[in-house]
């Protein structure tokens, strides 16, 4: 069977187990619509949170990012694997003490207002519009690419899939989905990390090959002879200051995702909420500490593949001419020579993300585009690997985007349907009112991510990295102060979250839309988050001690929260909870 064959065939399976899941899952009651009727047990959270956390960023993106950035590249590793650290450890069993279903939940009763449940719900649904965006840009990759399907039919038949498991069983059947999810896409990413390790070191654990073998050096070699920098040499894309900036906003920002967070409320304790957490962690642990290995073997694998080889033979491989189909791989003869040649620089002129294929980069010797977001799915193609590994990579990356797709939809929705019209519009609504309402939302969602999955505003890692900053200006400023002081009240956290958000939004914007030069000492628009916390925290703890404290009975809430479970009585909040 080719390769074609092979994909829809695994495709098709498992989405149709996604399918049936989706269907046994399907709830009436508003508590199974948003956070499973708090009975998921502690492994199976872990897996689904580990699924939920690890999009088409980490699957598709992040080994790319790493292995055309290098050294450089692990602020990405770095940054989400301590932000989940962060979270897990600091935030989880907090909020899942507290006892509500979202994040503006939290946000509105512990600073007793509408007006900030209403910043943080259309913060919430800011934050995961933006996430989408990355996850529906991997749904079209795929699709495009090993089932020969136009983006747009691609992206479409992904909404449709996450539509059907969305709408019906709301956080209950997300959750089981990305169960299943989980273990498709960790099985995709390992089975090729494994091959093409002990192909080119003889060694068949990524992570032993890259630290026992001699990789890195033949790595670091190839890279000097081509005119790049040492493959592992430090700073060589980014300043001090903004690998500093970028890191801490991917770490911070994980930690104020509203589509992470809200996973600790589908568990029935809070004993259940850090056995989870470790157990997402070991989980995240397989793939983080497998794609530093996969990057360097993929860089490596692709310098030797096309450096100095004829034009005319490269054009003629399966994977090349496929590849080249979906504008995400392309080559010029600058020289004339009809031999590709392989450096630094740009092949072709840049419309912003969007190489110019008719117009070549003449200020430089590259001859080859290659979009970093191809690195993971065509490496088992690459390396000639048998066709059944190259469909389980595509059903693996279609499994994360859309698993994180799934809980981001459901942010949205909740925060549309719960935290606005139940909390401030209906409140009186009953609960069959308020889960249509909710399923009306994830459609509408659905349509809205569809968009920017078709007109995406960057690569995947690129765009999730912005969610991960507008996160970390906005929300964890707020839930930190929000658990762990009792003096800070609503008009802090208002202009806080306003002010973080406002000025991480208009860098973001300014540098990636309208050509604005990272002004702030050179930090980019990834890691401009960092920036945009710490003007939350300033402004939130200013404010709050310029105006009156909250009401006695939020301050005995506040320190409700930190009284262990045990040993001596429990604070019962919800059902439920210790």
């Amino acid at each position: 069977m080719t390769a074609e064959a092979w994909t829809y065939l695994v495709v098709t399976i498992t989405f149709l187990f996604y399918l049936y899941i989706g269907w046994k899952s399907r709830v009436r009651e508003s508590a199974g619509f948003y956070v499973a009727g708090h009975g998921v047990p502690a492994l199976a959270n872990g897996a689904a949170t580990a699924a939920d956390w690890m999009s088409a960023a980490s699957f598709i993106s992040m080994a790319g990012l790493i292995s055309f950035m290098g050294y450089d590249g692990s602020i990405y590793l770095m940054g989400w694997t301590g932000g989940y650290v962060l979270l897990a450890l600091l935030l989880a069993p907090y909020l899942r003490k507290f006892g509500k279903y979202t994040v503006p939940d939290f946000v509105g009763d512990r600073y007793y207002s509408s007006t900030a449940r209403v910043i943080a719900a259309i913060t919430a649904i800011f934050v995961s519009l933006t996430y989408v965006a990355g996850q529906m840009r991997g749904v079209g990759i795929v699709f495009s690419r090993f089932l020969h399907v136009e983006i747009e039919v691609g992206v479409f038949i992904g909404m449709v899939i996450v539509a059907f498991f969305s709408v019906l069983g709301g956080m209950k059947g997300i959750t089981w989905t990305q169960v299943a999810q989980y273990s498709v896409l960790i099985v995709a990413y390992l089975i090729p990390a494994f091959a093409i390790s002990n192909y080119l070191t003889d060694i068949p654990v990524p992570q032993a090959a890259f630290t026992f073998s001699d990789i890195i050096p033949r790595l670091n070699t190839a890279h000097i002879s081509l005119g790049f920098a040492e493959y592992t040499a430090p700073f060589a894309n980014k300043s001090h200051l903004d690998v500093l900036c970028t890191t801490l906003a991917l770490m911070v920002g994980t930690a104020g995702l509203p589509h992470v967070i809200v996973r600790f409320y589908t568990v029935p304790s809070v004993r259940a909420a850090r056995y989870s957490a470790g157990w997402a962690l070991l989980f995240i642990a397989l793939l983080y500490t497998t794609a530093p290995a996969l990057a360097a073997f993929a860089r490596l694998n692709l310098l030797d593949s096309l450096h100095g080889k004829s034009l005319e033979e490269i054009q003629r491989l399966d994977w090349v001419r496929s590849w080249q189909s979906t504008n995400l791989l392309a080559f010029t003869d600058k020289n004339g020579d009809s031999l590709l040649t392989v450096g630094p620089g740009p092949a072709f002129l840049m419309n912003g993300k969007t190489p110019l294929f008719d117009q070549p980069d003449t200020t430089n010797h590259n001859e080859v585009y290659f979009d970093p977001d191809i690195v993971v799915l065509s490496t088992p193609e690459v390396a000639g690997l048998a066709p059944w590994v190259i469909a389980l990579v595509a059903a693996g990356g279609l499994a994360a985007a859309l698993s994180t797709a799934s809980g981001l939809l459901l942010v949205i929705s909740s925060s549309i349907a719960h935290d606005i019209y139940f909390r401030l519009v209906n409140p009186h609504a009953d609960e069959a009112h308020r889960v249509f309402v909710g399923r009306i939302m994830v459609v509408a969602s659905i349509l809205v991510a569809g968009y920017f999955g078709i007109n995406p505003p960057g690569f995947v890692g690129e765009v999730v990295a912005f969610a991960f900053g507008l996160a970390a200006a906005s929300f964890f400023p707020i839930i930190i102060l929000g658990i762990f002081t009792t003096r800070t009240n609503r008009e802090g956290a208002i202009c806080g979250m306003l002010s973080g958000l406002i000025f991480t939004t208009t860098y973001i914007i300014g540098c990636q839309f309208f050509g604005m030069k990272p002004w702030l000492f050179g930090i980019s628009a990834q890691g401009i988050g960092t920036i945009g916390m710490l003007l939350n925290f300033a402004v939130t703890s200013i404010v709050s001690r310029l105006t009156a404290p909250p009401p006695a009975e939020i301050r005995q809430l506040v320190e409700s929260l930190s009284i262990p479970a045990h040993p001596g009585p429990a604070v019962i909040l919800d059902e439920g909870t210790e």
